[in-house]
């Protein structure tokens, strides 16, 4: 709560919890709030009446003043010039002037919000707003988590477990993540991420114990069944995914793998008139869905990057890093711990936030007062937009990358945006990182001895045809290739586009190295096979292609466990290595004289744990 001796004249603000939906579990202290308030102010969507405004319907008295605050976009598309994010900046921003202008002049604001005013709640967004400018006092309510545990009949959380809370926005991989780790888990915002939370679920190998609870303390509207019997096609917004207490199940409870339909325990939070809960029925309509729905493949929008609430106040121009703020960008390396750097690890030491792909954001060891930021690797520049307004507001942050920051990674993406005038007066720094490329030599010698190109094989960012002329140039050249990005589930057809480009210039013996997941233990794969040899259908995202030059050389040795070298088919090690010293002559155009065989060649012999060999 605010000082209201902070502001004498002006009225105060009330954050309302309203609960999840049935109006008798709305607090004494909310009804007197509603009653008591000049003016009740709720938010609406884009269709339809407003559910916290139908929840407070009866406690409201015909001379008070109503704000709809209406969003502007949803789901949906938006025309805006600042996209979805740049509609919803400018909507806070009104609507927040509209009940800055009735708390000046004196009128107390009761901001209503669906469950708690804290929990994933549009108030937030008023509250950071307007809160240190006006007396505030928030409410809290009954948020749908704790109610979905009523509605099943069984606990949540018991004894030493775990509850988690996440959204259904968090990308798949995260969310499977997370349900690997917890014990007990709510997920919330259903809606059209329902097929990929199902996904998720049963990745995690959680299905058999997770429970759909839909609209929760609202009447004939609330549904419960077990999670794999829902029909994809009709779950709404206000949804959730229950995987309730283990500890806390009783045998006589309802148990979501054997579709117990009949007893799904969709208990009322609060007794009929009769005194006796109800249990409401299953529509038969709904029926087990056969498969989840497509995962949607669009990039998440900058305001799902987190769990954490996002500010997003608009700082003034000009303005500078308050109370020491800063942007670190800084490179993991390709692996874990043991490839990260000692200044690497002191940037994120004294970080506050943590800022970037949800990937490298993983690698990043949770820690008491560290926020971390995550999001899709296609939003670079709103990324590196949001490090540097949290760096004016003081926050210490750190924008990370795999390998080096400043190689096919997040440096550049930050020092476009930071040399807007706006933040000309923010410190950023750049530290560096083992590159892939440095990691995969490692693993099979030296194939980077001599001069060598780097080259990122996505056409996101420039042409294909710029690649492709890119790379011969530097093949005619004779330079060593280190190609980054060479391909994804999109991008399938250019590694072998390039293999031909590459054979038209090169001998087919040329030597290339094909390595995956260098430093983790679980998918590293590296081996050593020629040009004309290489298979493009075993090249991916998380792959690095090294294609020699004509005085690259691939020797046959057999130094044993721990010595350098991709695994030769007898057990011995292929190393790749090109000498220092060029020929004085004209090049010759014949790639290694060696006459080993290695196209079969499998794993490498050094791993350590990695999460991509690429920037």
């Amino acid at each position: 709560m605010s000082d209201p001796a902070a502001a004498p004249t002006t009225g105060a603000l009330l954050g309302v919890g309203v609960g999840p939906g049935d109006p008798r579990l709305l607090t004494v202290a909310a009804v007197d709030a509603i009653r008591d308030a000049d003016v009740v102010a709720y938010h609406r969507g884009t269709k339809g009446p407003s559910n916290a405004r139908a929840v407070v319907a009866a406690y409201l008295r015909e001379d008070q003043i109503e704000e709809v605050l209406q969003y502007p976009v949803t789901t949906g598309t938006t025309d805006h010039p600042g996209g979805y994010r740049g509609a919803m900046d400018d909507f806070y921003a009104e609507a927040a002037a509209r009940l800055a202008a009735h708390l000046d002049a004196g009128r107390t604001v009761a901001l209503l919000a669906e469950g708690d005013p804290f929990m994933y709640s549009s108030y937030q967004h008023m509250h950071e707003r307007l809160a240190h400018r006006y007396p505030t006092t928030v409410i809290p309510g009954i948020s749908s988590v704790t109610a979905s545990g009523a509605a099943l009949g069984r606990p949540l959380v018991e004894d030493t477990e775990l509850l988690t809370v996440v959204p259904g926005t968090l990308p798949q991989d995260r969310l499977v993540e997370v349900l690997r780790s917890t014990d007990c888990a709510v997920v919330m915002k259903l809606g059209r991420t329902f097929g990929a939370v199902r996904q998720a679920i049963e990745e995690a190998g959680r299905l058999d114990d997770a429970w759909y609870a839909e609209r929760v303390s609202m009447g004939d509207r609330q549904h419960v069944m077990p999670l794999h019997e829902v029909d994809p096609e009709r779950v709404p917004y206000f949804s959730l995914a229950v995987i309730p207490s283990r500890v806390g199940a009783a045998a006589w409870m309802p148990d979501a793998a054997r579709g117990d339909s009949d007893a799904v325990p969709g208990v009322s939070p609060t007794p009929t008139a009769g005194g006796t809960a109800e249990v409401p029925r299953i529509e038969a309509s709904r029926l087990r869905a056969t498969s989840a729905a497509a995962v949607s493949t669009e990039s998440m929008s900058i305001e799902t990057m987190s769990t954490e609430t996002m500010a997003t106040e608009t700082p003034a121009e000009g303005a500078e890093g308050a109370d020491g703020g800063y942007v670190e960008v800084v490179g993991l390396g390709p692996a874990g711990e043991e490839w990260r750097t000692p200044q690497g690890q002191d940037a994120l030491d004294r970080a506050t936030d943590i800022v970037g792909y949800t990937t490298y954001v993983r690698r990043v060891p949770d820690r008491p007062g560290l926020v971390k930021h995550d999001s899709d690797n296609k939003v670079e520049s709103e990324r590196a937009e949001f490090a540097l307004d949290l760096a004016l507001r003081g926050r210490r942050v750190v924008v990370v990358s795999s390998g080096d920051a400043g190689v096919f990674g997040m440096a550049t993406a930050v020092l476009e945006v930071a040399g807007e005038e706006r933040y000309a007066r923010v410190p950023v720094r750049v530290v560096p990182g083992m590159t892939a490329s440095h990691a995969v030599a490692s693993v099979v010698g030296a194939p980077l001895g001599h001069d060598y190109a780097t080259i990122s094989l996505s056409d996101r960012l420039k042409p294909f045809d710029v690649v492709r002329e890119r790379v011969q140039a530097a093949a005619r050249a004779d330079l060593v290739i280190a190609m980054y990005n060479p391909a994804s589930k999109e991008r399938r057809s250019q590694v072998a586009q390039i293999r031909d480009d590459l054979l038209a210039i090169h001998a087919p013996t040329t030597p290339v190295v094909v390595a995956r997941a260098v430093g983790d233990p679980e998918g590293q794969r590296v081996s050593v096979t020629t040009l004309a040899d290489l298979d493009p259908d075993v090249v991916d995202m998380r792959t690095m292609l090294v294609v020699g030059s004509s005085q690259t050389r691939v020797d046959h040795r057999h130094g044993g466990p721990g010595s350098v070298g991709a695994t030769a088919t007898d057990g011995g090690e292929l190393v790749v290595w090109t000498p220092r010293r060029y020929p004085e002559a004209e090049a010759s155009t014949a790639a290694s004289s060696t006459t080993d065989t290695f196209g079969d060649a499998v794993s490498a012999g050094s791993p350590a744990a990695s999460d991509s060999p690429t920037n």
